[in-house]
């Protein structure tokens, strides 16, 4: 696990200040303005004296490069990017819906807005049921004990209705094409071998009854104007200590997948992609369990990962064995008790850079908001927790995982492609095609000293340097 602190000068005031140094704003296409012969430069800095700050604009020549040389080749192509963003938690929806409502669309135009002094989040991932982060337990289908209700009569979406849906369709206001994921943390507890809403398992005799569950959920959204564009099987299949939480091995999410879940889809004619595993990247293994079962691999549309342990590279084995699947990174939390002089350059560096060259086509950071006692969370759910913002009524705080994601949302629209560039252990870096035609390379310095270097794309030569552990965005 990796840990997260709190810069509280608003973006706007940043970016006015920026642009007094011959920055370019940031127009409505959601690509940099670049002036011809130049290059848009976006800084953060460890010590945060500097936040997702636009810099005095590079220029391309033919002169010599500084120290070691990046090399960017658009003819050599990777994976698509899907989206950066974050997971709205049903206490991030909360704390939101709470807010005063100029203060809320000042705040979700900042957040998936494209134009101007906004960051242009493009994927989330929401909790089906209730992720630990609500405030209490429950799920769509809440029964009492002994009860049960196989023909989901009772199913309703009711729980997400006074805070979540509501804020979702404002989102959906100001960028109608972001993707949602959805995850599930536990079935109702009906459907548990252990009747309880933390661990225990799925009973086989309602693997059915779950399949149309995903599928009403997914209805339920639809009629509410909320397209899910893809779903998990399970959250932390391998975590069943969370609450809520679930254990499901490998085995039974293939055979779950291949009988149930995959042929309701089908007969329901639900297009909404089904992804699976969703967990730490020390067990490769499990993702392609699901995959090396040809029944099951042919509903799957890829893994997702996260990486509270193991190592990002193991993105890249799983999509070696089966490179017509997808791969996702859809969560990393934030500690509460932790530094961002630390949090920052390990999130670029590991994942906005290495999950992208590991072939991830979504990287999320985990919840979009908490209060600044780190609530709401249920009982037994994560009590240390920070959010990309901290927001205490009205005062908002951006913390690491907002400028984190930042640096690829803003320019890395949904549509680009990854493209070749050289990389080196001290200058970690990701270099993308957008749909737009414009070149974004994301660069670490990964030293401990300031590192002189230089772009090479075209024949042509960029000199720039870059403070320790500090990363710049660079764009063309």
């Amino acid at each position: 696990m990796s840990f997260f602190p709190k810069p509280t000068l608003s973006l706007a005031l940043l970016f006015s200040l920026s642009l007094g140094a011959g920055c370019q704003r940031v127009p409505q296409t959601g690509t940099a303005s670049v002036q011809k012969g130049t290059a848009a430069f976006w800084l953060t800095t460890p010590d945060k004296s500097v936040l997702f700050q636009a810099q005095t604009v590079p220029t391309w020549g033919t002169s010599a490069p500084t120290g070691s040389v990046i090399e960017v080749d658009d003819k050599q192509t990777f994976q698509t990017i899907d989206g950066f963003g974050y997971c709205l938690t049903g206490g991030s929806a909360e704390l939101l819906h709470r807010m005063g409502a100029a203060e809320r669309a000042a705040l979700l135009k900042e957040l998936f807005a494209t134009d101007g002094n906004n960051i242009g989040v493009s994927y989330l991932r929401l909790s089906i049921g209730a992720s630990d982060l609500d405030a209490t337990v429950f799920s769509y289908n809440d029964l009492p004990e002994g009860q049960t209700d196989p023909t989901l009569a009772k199913f309703s979406l009711a729980p997400d209705k006074p805070h979540l849906i509501p804020v979702l369709k404002e989102i959906l206001a100001i960028n109608p094409r972001i993707k949602i994921l959805g995850s599930p943390w536990s079935p109702p507890t009906w459907m548990k071998t252990n009747g309880n809403s933390k661990g225990g398992s799925l009973k086989p005799e309602f693997y059915d009854a779950y399949a149309r569950y995903f599928a009403k959920y997914i209805q339920g959204m639809k009629a509410e104007g909320i397209r899910i564009d893809a779903i998990t099987v399970q959250n932390e299949p391998l975590h069943p200590g969370n609450n809520p939480s679930l254990l499901m091995l490998a085995e039974q999410q293939a055979e779950f997948v291949k009988k149930h879940l995959g042929p309701t889809f089908q007969k329901e004619k639900i297009d909404t992609k089904i992804v699976v595993y969703d967990h730490n990247a020390d067990r490769p293994d499990y993702p392609l369990t699901i995959l090396n079962d040809p029944e099951a691999k042919k509903y799957v549309d890829g893994s997702a990962f996260h990486l509270y342990a193991g190592p990002i590279e193991a993105l890249s084995k799983v999509h070696d064995a089966h490179p017509d699947k997808n791969v996702y990174f859809t969560e990393q939390w934030v500690g509460s008790k932790s530094q961002f002089s630390e949090n920052f350059p390990w999130h670029i560096r590991t994942l906005m850079i290495g999950a992208t060259r590991n072939w991830a086509r979504t990287v999320l950071e985990w919840n979009l908001a908490a209060d600044p006692q780190q609530n709401p969370h249920t009982p037994g759910g994560c009590t240390e927790c920070r959010g990309a913002l901290t927001l205490d009524g009205n005062n908002v705080t951006r913390e690491d995982a907002y400028y984190i994601i930042a640096h690829a949302s803003k320019f890395v629209r949904p549509g680009s492609v990854r493209i070749s560039s050289t990389t080196s252990e001290t200058l970690p870096n990701v270099a993308f095609k957008t749909p737009n035609g414009q070149r974004v390379v994301l660069v670490q310095n990964n030293s401990k000293g300031t590192q002189a270097f230089s772009l090479r794309y075209q024949g042509k030569t960029l000199n720039t340097t870059l403070n320790a552990g500090a990363a710049g965005t660079y764009v063309w």
